[in-house]
């Protein structure tokens, strides 16, 4: 992936460290707003910046709505090999990750306090991508098959692991292979390296552009997402160490305010208008080309939320994946995984009605 104003986690740890040391949130300048101000300094790590699912944190970037709201913030990718956004975030590298909000039950089981602070999308974006040759129409055919994910023990890991126990098939039946995403993922299934690949746009239009590869589940929108998981899956969001959002409620204010302004306008614009303001490196390369984007885009629209609420039921969906997939979450409640709080304070300030059924934080 291309730099633009994206530090390149793999050459750049050193440097990222340096960053957070000097500006970790709570109020060093580094930049200065539209009436001259500084800037406090927020850093945050996605998990693949140039995915479809995730493409709201870099376009609140290029829309300038951080800076516009009162934050200069620091986004960086995780890469193949390299450190998990979710790490980076809970290891104190990034103050932000922009990941599932599975992650937050997650960490809570192994006592680390991480809490969702808006919800981006109420379904996980994905497709099940197979061979034709392999055949895969129902849940219970990825029994004995080679199954693709991002990384061992990723959310695409798990979500598989969903998936596979809706049609009685346990994670022993079949076999799992990291395959990461675009090249590689394309490659594993052209080499018969893996029979389906767990990815999202714009790897998905590659594939199937190639004749490689067809959708052999749909988990991309709301609607597929309540067809084969059961309801709701609320997936891109914000996460944070509870404790450090505490100490910097002001810059968590901004930068959550910046995401739901850009939510907002997602739903005021067309599939070309995000592509068109995006890096252009992300819409047209090697694997995809523009309109091939935009037309994937258009399709998987219905995965992001107009207003950053959580969606009535996405928890308890969450929850029963983790239950499903051998995760103990039962001394974890629904409530203290996310807040609606920052979510509901933007709405205020940017003067907009939620059309979200939001969940009860209370409940659980």
């Amino acid at each position: 992936m291309k730099k633009h104003s994206i530090v390149a986690v793999a050459s750049a740890v050193a440097a990222l460290s340096l960053v957070l040391a000097g500006c970790s949130g709570t109020g060093s300048p580094s930049a200065t707003g539209t009436d001259g101000a500084a800037l406090p300094t927020a850093t945050m790590m996605v998990g693949g910046i140039d995915k479809q699912i995730y493409l709201p944190y870099q376009l609140a970037e290029s829309l300038g709505f951080y800076k516009k709201y009162g934050v200069n913030m620091q986004l960086s990718t995780e890469q193949n090999g390299g450190v998990g956004a979710e790490e980076a975030m809970i290891s104190g590298q990034v103050n932000f990750s922009g990941a599932w909000y599975i992650h937050a039950p997650d960490f809570q089981t192994k006592g680390k306090n991480v809490i969702n602070l808006v919800q981006l999308s109420g379904a996980p974006g994905e497709r099940l991508m197979c061979s034709p040759a392999a055949n895969v129409k129902t849940p219970a055919d990825i029994r004995g098959k080679k199954m693709g994910v991002t990384d061992l023990g990723s959310g695409t890991d798990q979500l598989t692991q969903f998936v596979a126990s809706k049609g009685g098939v346990a994670k022993t039946d079949y076999t799992t292979v990291a395959v990461h995403a675009g090249a590689t993922a394309i490659a594993a299934i052209q080499r018969g390296e893996a029979d389906c690949v767990m990815t999202t746009q714009p790897t998905v239009a590659a594939l199937e552009s190639q004749g490689l590869a067809v959708s052999a589940l749909d988990l991309a929108t709301t609607a597929g997402a309540q067809q084969n998981l059961g309801g709701a899956w609320p997936a891109a969001g914000l996460l944070a160490q509870a404790d450090w959002v505490d100490k910097n409620k002001d810059v968590t204010q901004k930068v959550v305010t910046a995401l739901v302004a850009t939510m907002d306008w997602m739903h005021t614009h067309t599939a070309q208008d995000v592509a068109d303001a995006l890096p252009q490196d992300f819409v047209q390369n090697s694997t995809v080309s523009k309109d091939q984007y935009v037309a994937a885009l258009k399709a998987d629209y219905g995965q992001f939320l107009p207003d950053g609420l959580m969606p009535a039921g996405g928890p308890k969906t969450i929850f029963q994946m983790e239950n499903a997939i051998g995760t103990d979450v039962s001394n974890v409640s629904f409530g203290s995984t996310f807040t609606q709080e920052y979510v509901q304070a933007a709405l205020k300030q940017l003067g907009i009605t939620p059309t979200t059924t939001a969940a009860d934080t209370t409940a659980g």
